[in-house]
């Protein structure tokens, strides 16, 4: 048995996002082939045809639960499910067949296969890793794996290491440019090969991560649209940033997700972490 972390981030950009959030959704082998199967026929469910078919590109969550989508999905009463699907289908189509029912029934197609999925990876007990931060934190400027990239990995360890038979863990990744994944690449297993805690974790983690592209993988898909809950609509202690409202329902959703752990010695390890300097003890 083993468990597949499939990373991705949200407001690497430093722009609009109140947070960087670097997230992951943890899914067990046995179970991952039915989980994607299962996103997809609910796509197919839910759209008329798989997003990727519509927008020939990763159906992104900023494409999904952006404000005016929310807007749109509130101007009219809820359609019902198969009229929903036929208009859904009708302007993802032909993006010139714009009409007020379209529009209003596509955003609401969104939401309810945003809940699907959500709902999909509690059953297939999928489980949820953060680490979030401030767009103010301080940030390094030398070469070594960031602590975020590190904490996410002590989260995953963690869970790993609570399960029975202690299971191996593998990470997957968006593809970056080739340059940039080449870079990580070797940050990862410098990490895992040459510091102590990356060598105690890489008893249950393997060391050299996998790449994919993200617009051909449904489980990336769904690392970022947990790494955009996170920054727009989760709220832990300590973090004051303004949340969207509408986002709440779903970000529970999310939250029930978390990995949390009780400790026999009464501590509690959480899988979403906040980091407010990314920079080492050494250079801070």
């Amino acid at each position: 048995m083993s468990w597949a972390l499939f990373i991705d981030e949200s407001g690497q950009d430093q722009r609009q996002s109140p947070y960087e959030v670097l997230a992951g959704i943890a899914i067990e082998d046995r179970k991952l082939w039915r989980l994607i199967r299962d996103l997809s026929d609910a796509q197919e469910e839910i759209f008329g045809l798989r997003l990727f078919e519509a927008y020939g590109s990763e159906a992104k969550a900023q494409k999904l639960l952006k404000k005016k989508v929310f807007t749109h999905a509130a101007q009219m009463p809820p359609f019902p499910a198969d009229q929903r699907r036929t208009l859904a289908r009708e302007i993802l189509q032909d993006g010139t067949a714009v009409s007020r029912e379209r529009l209003t029934a596509l955003a609401q197609a969104k939401l309810a296969y945003v809940c699907r999925a959500l709902d999909i990876s509690r059953k297939a007990k999928a489980q949820a890793f953060a680490s979030i931060v401030p767009q103010t934190a301080p940030r390094p400027a030398g070469g070594m794996l960031r602590k975020d990239y590190a904490y996410l990995f002590e989260r995953f360890f963690y869970f790993l290491n609570s399960q029975p038979e202690d299971p191996m863990g593998y990470v997957v990744f968006d593809e970056l440019d080739k340059s940039a994944s080449h870079i990580l690449l070797t940050q990862v297993s410098e990490y895992f090969l040459k510091t102590n805690k990356g060598r105690t974790r890489s008893r249950l983690i393997i060391p050299e991560p996998f790449f994919v592209h993200s617009d051909m993988t449904t489980m990336v898909q769904v690392a970022d649209l947990m790494a955009y809950f996170i920054s727009w609509g989760v709220r832990l202690n300590g973090m004051h940033a303004q949340r969207r409202p509408e986002l709440d329902d779903l970000s529970r959703k999310v939250m029930r997700l978390r990995f949390t752990q009780h400790t026999p010695g009464g501590y509690t390890n959480y899988g979403f972490k906040i980091i407010n300097d990314l920079r080492a003890a050494v250079d801070q």
